[in-house]
């Protein structure tokens, strides 16, 4: 009898412990669900983030691309922090990885990298703006255009104004392409003879198309001095915008020895709805 009730006793007592178990385990899978708000995609931009105090280059270059990869606001702020690290490789891609925030918000944060040390740097962050398609980077772009003393800052500046398409950076473009001859007091004026940097001013007017950039893509079309690339970049640029007043330019560029110059003068007249034969 003694047996039999202990038997019966050590059964409840095993079903009982069974049953706590069984609710400690409930109770701390609730824990875990409720107590982890973290969706998946903002865990892995977590992670990322925190690789970005890696002691390694190529560990934090390679975090920010994949918080650029993302394409969200809250992994593009979490790669900001990459904007002043003291790898210029690290940086430049902060500056990319950066462009899913608020037009303004990258314009601001990029701004200090124009006064970067380095010209790649400068480069980059001038590309980059031009990527925000903000009127807020114009005035910006247009500086560093006019002053960087690296030809390649100053062409990155210009394509970046050409992407933003805003017609306030016609005046700017056009100084660059007639020769900087109004360029700032502060700066000592020199006429412009970097290729890149006028190929991508003519280019840039013809992506604004605003007429305000008529009358200097015609001088540049029309002068023999200029670089035959830079002169059809410049027919391009005056079919796209459209304008009658580019028409006898055209014409004279179409009879020109440079094949490919009047071939770009073909496509602009046709663009201009004028007959080349």
């Amino acid at each position: 009898m003694l047996v039999t009730i202990h038997i019966s006793f050590l059964r409840k007592l095993a079903t009982t412990l069974m049953a706590v178990v069984l609710l400690s385990l409930a109770a701390g899978s609730s824990f875990g669900q409720s107590g982890d708000r973290m969706t998946g995609t903002q865990r892995e931009i977590e992670r990322q983030r925190q690789r970005l105090s890696s002691d390694s280059v190529e560990e934090r270059r390679d975090a920010l691309m994949r918080l650029g990869n993302f394409k969200r606001p809250e992994a593009a702020r979490a790669a900001a922090g990459g904007l002043n690290d003291l790898s210029p490789v690290v940086r430049v891609m902060a500056a990319h990885a950066i462009l899913s925030l608020p037009p303004a918000e990258v314009v601001a944060l990029l701004t200090p990298l124009l006064q970067d040390k380095l010209e790649f740097v400068r480069r980059e962050a001038a590309y980059a703006l031009g990527e925000t398609h903000s009127r807020a980077a114009v005035e910006l772009l247009a500086n560093v255009m006019l002053t960087d003393k690296e030809d390649g800052v100053r062409g990155a500046a210009a394509v970046a104004l050409g992407q933003i398409g805003d017609e306030a950076a016609v005046p700017a473009l056009a100084r660059v392409l007639g020769g900087s001859k109004a360029a700032p007091k502060k700066k000592k004026p020199k006429a412009e003879d970097n290729e890149f940097v006028l190929r991508a001013a003519a280019h840039s007017l013809g992506q604004i198309r605003s007429r305000a950039g008529v009358e200097v893509l015609i001088a540049t079309l029309g002068n023999e001095v200029i670089p035959g690339d830079v002169r059809r970049e410049a027919a391009i640029a005056l079919g796209l915008i459209g304008d009658p007043a580019a028409v006898p330019a055209l014409r004279a560029a179409f009879s020109s020895d440079d094949p490919y110059l009047s071939e770009a003068a073909r496509g602009a007249l046709r663009r201009l709805r004028v007959s080349v034969n």
